[in-house]
């Protein structure tokens, strides 16, 4: 199994920079950002700090869109750092929560999304590409070239396109029955399109915090310092609401009963431990949704994810414990995952 490790590009970017270079040490093979331009730094620019101050690390956004940036500027960006630095960058995109509502936009439609996923991947590969009726090609991409695209999905209209045209299907969040589910539904959809199943790569992104041990106490440390992940799912699962209507089948409860308590998003606390939307969110939706708990607990459920066919665990690292997670990972569960 890869593991990859998740960041916002909170200023300095020096430390963005350092906890990437830490993982890389450890055995991350990944190191994701969030890409949101309102809220965070240009993750574009640290990543070409990153590739030069790693030797293996592979990047990309966790995730970009395809309103924020016009598919070229996207495509020509990834194809520069993979002729600078050799084909480690990796395309997460999705349909765009606070970086297109921050700026006053709508998240993209998954026709949009479909059409930017073929327009980046072939002109980040090298090929022609056509820009709704004028043909394009970059002269100066080198032969071998690659661009892999991974899309993140919920619903299951993505989920049927993820596995018909992505590279790979970033899940965020690792509850074991809606992996399974989501997995299965990716692999159906691929197979039904003609393509092995297996050339999909699964990702599961979810925060992770190490504790001591299984007390009450610690355990309910780690909840909080995690709580904030089931207010950004919760963004996308509203959306689902709203769009699939309740109880109809659609989408699992599993996945949606957990925000009728919802109330309301406030974007400048995204992604943060301090978030305070997010106490509607129950201990139960953050043990299922995040891997807490002692080393032997994130090592069982990782297992447990290897064996519903997840490729590449990624860390979301948003707490007070950061450069603690990278360490306990790299010195215990890596190597009990990958020995």
């Amino acid at each position: 199994m890869d593991f990859g490790l998740v960041l916002q590009t909170d200023p300095p970017a020096s430390k963005v920079v350092s906890l990437m270079k830490r993982a890389e040490r450890n055995g991350f093979t990944h190191g994701w950002t969030f890409d949101s331009a309102v809220l965070w730094q240009e993750p574009f620019v640290i990543y070409s700090q990153i590739l030069s101050h790693t030797e293996r690390l592979k990047v990309g956004p966790m995730v970009t869109n395809p309103g924020t940036r016009t598919w070229e500027v996207t495509a020509s960006t990834f194809a520069t750092l993979n002729d600078m630095f050799g084909n480690r960058t990796v395309c997460g995109i999705g349909r765009g929560d606070s970086a297109m509502r921050v700026a006053g936009r709508k998240p993209n439609t998954l026709a949009r999304i479909s059409e930017a996923m073929k327009v980046i991947r072939a002109l980040g590969r090298g090929e022609e590409a056509d820009l709704g009726g004028t043909v394009i090609k970059f002269p100066w991409i080198k032969p071998g070239a690659e661009l892999p695209v991974w899309m993140a999905a919920y619903g299951p209209k993505a989920l049927k396109m993820t596995g018909e045209e992505a590279d790979g299907f970033i899940l965020q969040l690792s509850d074991l029955y809606l992996t399974e589910y989501m997995v299965k539904a990716v692999k159906d959809a691929a197979r039904a399109a003609g393509r092995d199943p297996d050339e999909v790569t699964i990702c599961v992104a979810a925060p992770a915090y190490v504790t001591e041990d299984d007390s009450p106490e610690a355990l309910a440390h780690a909840r909080q310092q995690c709580r904030w992940f089931g207010g950004m799912v919760g963004n996308h699962v509203a959306d689902l609401v709203a769009k699939y209507g309740e109880h109809t089948g659609a989408v699992p409860e599993e996945l949606t009963d957990y925000i009728k308590a919802r109330e309301g998003y406030d974007y400048s606390h995204h992604g943060r431990a301090d978030n305070p939307d997010t106490a509607f969110v129950p201990d139960e939706i953050v043990d299922r949704f995040c891997v807490i708990g002692p080393v032997e607990k994130h090592i069982e459920k990782l297992n447990a994810l290897r064996e519903l066919g997840v490729d590449q665990f990624a860390v979301y690292d948003m707490h007070d414990a950061q450069e603690a997670v990278i360490d306990a990972y790299g010195a215990h569960v890596i190597p009990a995952l990958n020995g």
